[in-house]
């Protein structure tokens, strides 16, 4: 349900919840938005699959 996952994000906040929110929209193709949240989030749309940067997401999430 992405819609539920982007308001989840927004409401939320922070800088975790920007890169989140920032892959799913590169998720959806949507570079433009996605690089906004990005740079909400202190980082720049990374050049690894998607698979590997929920990896790291996940990861840096978890290990917090």
């Amino acid at each position: 349900d992405w819609e539920k996952a982007h308001h989840l994000a927004d409401r939320v906040g922070g800088p975790n919840c920007d890169w989140v929110h920032a892959y799913l929209h590169r998720v959806e193709g949507d570079n433009w938005n996605a690089d906004y949240w990005y740079r909400r989030a202190g980082k720049q749309r990374p050049n690894i699959s998607l698979k590997e940067e929920w990896e790291n997401i996940t990861h840096s999430l978890l290990n917090d």
